[in-house]
This record gives structure tokens, C-alpha cells and sequence, in this order.
């Protein structure tokens, strides 16, 4: 999922610097959502994991 956010990162970064604000403005929304997906996921997997 971290992998997905990333991607989604620089695909926005590339549409911006060409300049296709459209599609740069979606790539990075949806950078911003998997991201916070993936902390939240993460921060609950800390908390609730196998203690050994």
C-alpha cells in the first residue's frame, strides 16, 4: 500500500512539472488517501500485534 501511495506520489509530481494540473491534483489526493490508509493500518498492526 506504501508502494501504491509512492507511485501515486510521483506520478503526481511528473503531471505537475508538465503541467497537467487535473490529473497531477487526483494523483496526489490519492496519494494523500492510500497514505493515511497505510499509518493508520500501521499504527493499529503496533498496537494489536502478536506479543511474543
Amino acid at each position: 500500500m506504501l508502494g501504491n501511495a509512492m507511485l501515486f506520489l510521483i506520478i503526481a509530481i511528473v503531471a505537475g512539472v508538465l503541467g497537467f494540473s487535473g490529473i497531477a491534483g487526483v494523483a496526489s489526493t490519492i496519494a494523500q488517501v492510500l497514505f493515511a490508509i497505510f499509518l493508520i493500518l500501521f499504527l493499529v498492526s503496533l498496537f494489536t500485534g502478536r506479543r511474543r
